[in-house]
């Protein structure tokens, strides 16, 4: 009966090893959940401040191929000729 007895303490000690491997893996995949959100947050904060220095790189471009800059002239008079049609579709809409 002695070594049934082992046995069973044995598988104990090993189902124990194993139930507590098995909190501290779900402890890791939480802390590393959290910090996939927390890269996530930061990586859409990144392209937000991309995305907006982008917009102010173009409107710099515009403006100083307004105040005579050689260089973009034709995407200026590109964007000034859709804003242009973009107002006279707004003045057609309010007409109608």
């Amino acid at each position: 009966m002695s070594s049934i007895e082992d046995i069973v303490d044995s598988l104990e000690n090993k189902i124990s090893k194993i139930l507590h491997k098995l909190e501290v893996l779900k402890q890791t995949n939480s802390k590393l959940k959290e910090e996939l959100k927390v890269s996530e947050q930061n990586l859409q904060s990144q392209k937000l401040l991309t995305t907006t220095w982008e917009e102010k790189y173009e409107a710099l471009k515009i403006a100083n191929s307004i105040l005579g800059s050689d260089e973009n002239k034709r995407e200026t008079k590109l964007k000034i000729n859709a804003l242009i049609r973009d107002i006279d579709h707004c003045i057609a809409q309010l007409a109608d």
